[in-house]
């Protein structure tokens, strides 16, 4: 695979604004947004950089942006990281078990943010399941729409992709340690990509949510398995959750704080069928 690989965006213009001054203005107005943190993000250099793992949603901005402001916000208060590990579920269906792209660059209406190449090859060498693969990223949303909200905070980063075809407890557990064994010492951030329930009433789909939001609360990602199973939650990336918060207890997770939950129907006002999604941060 070459370095000069870059990955082009997928959803620019559907689940985002296409061009640069309109997808500032529409992430700012995520967090402005009443179901937002109601106030722009600034990064505090002296931050303590005690954020390990965030748990954030990848539905279209104008229906999940605003849950997804509350998780950015509280990183860029908490400092800057050196490196982000971008986890998310494979929707296409194409691909291998468990993709990772390893060199190149992503690119967004906001410029290209580079893979860090050592780290993506150490954890593909650490991990049973993960294998070198651009194809499982080529048509998915979900580690591309957490991009621009951390272009918009930090500018330039580095960054590896990672997205999972297979949502095992075993795969998840063998992905969690291989990411915290090839970031140990690092100043980094797990981001699991996420939505919750899918396409149930409200009310149902803040029941069965709250579930599996306890499971990741308690940093258990056994239970979130069984609750998954149990509570029948059609949660699309529970697989990339566990992988998360197998890695930041590797790396000193001691809690986690629901920052904010909300429903599409909070924004559409449609409560009949509705998708679940939550902004949590994991810390140490």
């Amino acid at each position: 695979m070459k370095k000069d690989t870059v990955r082009r965006p997928y959803v620019a213009g559907t689940f985002y604004a296409g061009d640069p001054e309109n997808l500032k203005k529409q992430i700012e107005g995520c967090f402005l947004h009443r179901l937002g943190p109601q106030t722009l993000p600034r990064v505090n250099v002296a931050g303590e950089r005690r954020i390990l793992g965030l748990v954030s949603p990848h539905a279209g901005y104008m229906y999940s942006g605003p849950v997804a402001a509350h998780g950015f916000l509280d990183l860029a208060t908490d400092g800057r990281p050196d490196l982000f590990i971008i986890i998310g579920p494979n929707h296409s269906g194409v691909g291998s078990s468990i993709s990772v792209m390893s060199t190149g660059e992503w690119e967004t209406p906001l410029g290209r943010v580079r893979i860090d190449e050592d780290i993506a090859k150490e954890i593909i060498k650490n991990s049973e399941y993960a294998s070198e693969d651009d194809l499982g990223h080529t048509y998915e949303h979900s580690v591309e729409v957490q991009i621009p909200f951390l272009q918009y905070i930090y500018g330039s980063f580095e960054f590896v992709p990672i997205t999972m075809l297979l949502q095992t407890l075993s795969a998840a557990r063998d992905l969690g340690k291989a990411i915290s064994s090839a970031v140990k010492g690092l100043n980094c951030v797990i981001i699991a990509s996420t939505d919750f329930t899918h396409y149930e009433p409200h009310n149902v789909a803040m029941d069965k949510d709250a579930q599996a939001i306890s499971a990741i609360l308690a940093l258990d990602e056994r239970e979130l398995f069984s609750k998954v199973d149990k509570f029948r939650i059609s949660m699309c990336g529970y697989g990339p959750v566990a992988a998360m918060l197998v890695a930041v207890k590797n790396m000193g997770a001691k809690g986690a704080k629901l920052l904010k939950y909300a429903t599409s129907g909070d924004i559409t006002g449609d409560l009949g069928r509705v998708v679940g999604y939550a902004s949590i941060k994991i810390f140490k």
